[in-house]
């Protein structure tokens, strides 16, 4: 039904893993290949691309479906409809953004600061002579395939680049001036694939599907029995999403579940323990759906 695609380069790995969690598995003969299949009946067809052209692929149909970056869909400008962010990126849950770098010693603070002329290398061309422009900034925009942070001083003044935690920046002796955009991944979709009614579900199962992988990621469920006098100890130090699950049992006791971050686990279990707990027991979880 849906012709999917999806990102190659940096966020291909993380995309992958997503896609697995999600039940979504890709398969491939290969890292190189670009062709792939879901054995899902609702996907029937997969292609790994470059992030950047996948925006100007979905709104041209030639894709119902797809994941890229916001940075390329603000880039490319393309028509394409949103069905939300997916909260994850090369290495983190965190944005990335686009930012104006320049060398720590440079004496511009400000953009409005950049002087006529100043030459900026970017993989970003479009979004930055909007930004510049919106600042009255006049600068010969050159645009960059890849190690842009490598080409200031000696090529270029200025970088517009892509950055995650900033070590690159960083190690490179620059310094941010200024945020353009601050990205999430999304998924789109080719607008005219979106108005048939059976490609709208199947695309919005598959969000669902992707969503809830996401949301479970750093969480586990705790279970636990509980005698009928600990109980409200043991519920006073459980954390849960809402409320923990209760459940009595024969002779008294009462089973208790709930789903709790993964990180401090390690000092919840003993916590929980020691306030009459018995039988805990630490269950992975792949999917959290509303």
């Amino acid at each position: 039904m849906l012709s999917l695609v999806l990102p190659k380069g940096s966020l291909e790995k993380a995309t992958i893993q997503l896609f697995d969690a999600a039940d979504l598995t890709v398969q491939r003969t290969s890292d190189r290949d670009y062709r792939a299949q879901i054995d899902d009946p609702r996907v029937d067809r997969v292609r790994v691309l470059r992030p950047q052209e996948i925006p100007t692929y979905l709104e041209q149909g030639l894709f119902d479906l797809g994941i890229t970056g916001r940075d390329w869909i603000s880039e490319t400008g393309a028509d394409v409809v949103s069905l939300g962010e997916l909260k994850y990126s090369k290495a983190t849950s965190n944005p990335v953004r686009v930012i104006m770098a320049v060398p720590e010693d440079a004496p511009w603070q400000r953009v409005s600061d950049l002087p006529e002329g100043v030459r900026i290398s970017t993989e970003f061309p479009a979004m930055t002579k909007r930004f510049l422009e919106e600042h009255g900034v006049k600068a010969n925009v050159v645009p960059s395939y890849g190690a842009t942070e490598a080409k200031v001083p000696d090529i270029v003044d200025v970088i517009v680049d892509l950055t995650e935690t900033g070590s690159s920046l960083r190690k490179n002796g620059l310094r941010i001036l200024d945020t353009l955009l601050t990205s999430y991944t999304e998924l789109v979709a080719n607008r005219a694939a979106y108005e048939n009614p059976d490609k709208r579900a199947a695309m919005e199962d598959i969000a669902l599907l992707l969503q809830g992988a996401i949301r479970a990621r750093g969480n586990v469920l705790l279970k636990l029995n509980v005698a009928a006098g600990d109980l409200k100890g043991v519920l006073d130090i459980m954390p849960s999403m809402s409320s923990p699950t209760v459940t009595s049992l024969a002779g008294g006791d009462h089973a208790v579940e709930s789903v709790v971050a993964k990180r401090g686990v390690n000092t919840l279990i003993p916590a929980l323990k020691s306030a009459g707990a018995h039988d805990i027991l630490e269950i992975p979880i792949s999917k959290i759906v509303d």
